[in-house]
């Protein structure tokens, strides 16, 4: 009988699929180069297909690992289902928690937080919120909000605010696979600045990537600002044109199928700080107490 792949080995499959990288996944998930790839060869040898197409760029899903990919999602979902249905629930815990996020939290980093949350304590009323970063400043300090979840790292030094920190995304350059700065060594602003550039100008992004900019006296040649992460990610993708974004937005793939890398930068990026905000003034209700300390435990889970 066939043996079946470890959960271990399946996110080492999910982590380079994403990344399109070994390297990439290797430190995503702090383990070995040798590790990922023994695991994805073990992957591939149990099924009896070829998972990945092994390039020069890096690795590509071929439509037998695409499918795979899918089905391999499903079966994380089942599990954290099956966790957070069998854990000791909180029936007791009642009431409502308005809870305030940024765009890029409430489009790439919420959703399945918010699930296991709502599974686990039926009880509470969650209302969502998508509002700016002065908005939601406001929220907290007037009582609209009683939690946050935004890019911390936008905040203005001295905000009354509390603060704790979840995750900090590197911010890379992202590049068609076939664009001359993939494959190079040392791309640095200076490269960037001679580029067309897609600029997102969501969450502040582009007076975040105006404020890196500075000190190197260059900028960017903007081409077409954006809205939307998916337009980004399509004119980069077909070779308009390059942009910096963070980790937690990428996904290799655009809509149309075209190949996205992203690339290190020579000189210093700031990361993307996504983390909770509250009024330092007031105790957290129950219910944001619940819930912040639920999502540390997701996080530090992994």
């Amino acid at each position: 009988m066939a043996r079946s792949p470890s959960l271990r080995k399946l996110r080492y499959f999910v982590a380079v699929a994403e990344s399109g990288k070994v390297t990439q996944a290797a430190v995503d998930l702090n383990v070995s180069q040798s590790s990922i790839t023994t695991g994805v060869r073990e992957i591939e040898d149990e099924l009896g297909v070829k998972l990945f197409d092994r390039q020069a760029q890096g690795m590509v899903l071929t439509r037998e690992g695409t499918r795979f990919l899918d089905r391999v999602r499903h079966v994380f979902q089942a599990v954290d289902e099956a966790f957070d249905s069998t854990r000791v629930h909180s029936p007791t815990l009642e009431g409502r928690l308005d809870l305030a996020m940024s765009y890029t939290v409430a489009g790439y980093f919420l959703p399945p937080l918010l699930a296991q949350f709502q599974r686990r304590y039926p009880g509470v009323t969650v209302r969502l919120h998508e509002a700016s970063r002065p908005t939601i400043q406001a929220g907290l300090l007037g009582g609209r909000f009683d939690l946050a979840i935004m890019l911390i790292s936008n905040l203005e030094p001295g905000a009354p605010l509390a603060q704790h920190l979840l995750i900090r995304s590197p911010r890379r350059l992202w590049v068609a696979s076939h664009h001359p700065l993939h494959g190079r060594r040392d791309v640095g602003l200076a490269d960037v600045a001679r580029e067309p550039y897609i600029m997102l100008n969501v969450d502040e992004a582009e007076q975040t990537a105006l404020r890196y900019w500075a000190p190197s006296g260059l900028g960017p040649q903007t081409l077409f600002s954006t809205s939307s992460v998916e337009a980004v990610r399509s004119l980069v993708a077909s070779g308009s044109g390059v942009s910096i974004l963070s980790d937690m937005v990428y996904r290799p793939w655009s809509l149309e199928g075209r190949r996205i890398e992203h690339i290190d930068l020579a000189d210093p990026i700031p990361t993307m700080d996504v983390g909770f905000a509250w009024d330092r003034k007031r105790a957290l209700s129950p219910p944001a107490q619940a819930f912040r300390d639920a999502l540390i435990e997701a996080m530090a889970a992994g």
